[in-house]
């Protein structure tokens, strides 16, 4: 585990421009994430960050547990340890089978992902690697989505890249490396996409 590079608000913080944010956590009684803490010390980008990351979350309208798969794949493919686990758990509530998660890796070789969270997962790994995605690829999804759906999963994948990079840039990687979960985390498998195929990146 490294150091992370900026250290976090303390979480008994009263700071009154942090206050609306971290007493969602406190009032639930949860612990603030620790990647809230540290864009705390940036007060306003927290609140800029939240207003697009909890809306991809609860106001969606793509099934919450099809968004979480791609979420989780981005995790894998960018190598973020910490995404990985803090959302472990919400993909499994909404539907995702731990099997499936131990598997994501090997998603185009295996038998447990539907028609339509293989089109999001074709989605998730060109947009994440290659930074385009395929005709070939966006024509299955358009057939199996709406436009308005489109946008919420693009956004989606967009955003948790950058969560990821975040996460890397700042050294944000408090997790239990005994934790059994992280075996998947690193068996990212192939990539193969439409017209070629891309490696992860290093890491």
């Amino acid at each position: 585990m490294t150091t992370a590079r900026v250290p976090p608000v303390a979480a008994d913080t009263t700071d009154p421009e942090l206050a609306a944010v971290f007493e969602v956590f406190r009032n639930a009684g949860r612990d603030v994430p620790l990647l809230y803490r540290t864009l705390g010390k940036a007060p306003a980008m927290l609140d800029a960050w939240i207003s697009l990351a909890w809306p991809l979350r609860q106001d969606a309208a793509s099934p919450r547990g099809l968004r979480e798969l791609t979420i989780m794949r981005v995790a894998q493919l960018t190598a973020a340890p910490f995404e990985w686990i803090a959302h472990w758990d919400m993909a499994v509530k909404h539907g995702i089978s731990v099997e499936q998660l131990e598997e994501l890796g090997r998603w185009r070789e295996g038998t447990r992902f539907t028609t339509d969270e293989q089109a999001a997962l074709a989605l998730t790994d060109q947009l994440t690697l290659e930074l385009e995605v395929s005709d070939q690829t966006w024509a299955a999804l358009a057939e199996r989505f709406s436009d308005g759906e489109l946008v919420e999963l693009v956004l989606t994948i967009s955003f948790y890249s950058c969560v990821s990079r975040v996460l890397r840039a700042l050294q944000i990687d408090a997790v239990d490396e005994a934790d059994p979960r992280l075996a998947a985390l690193s068996a990212v498998g192939s990539t193969g996409a439409a017209g070629g195929s891309s490696s992860p990146p290093s890491g």
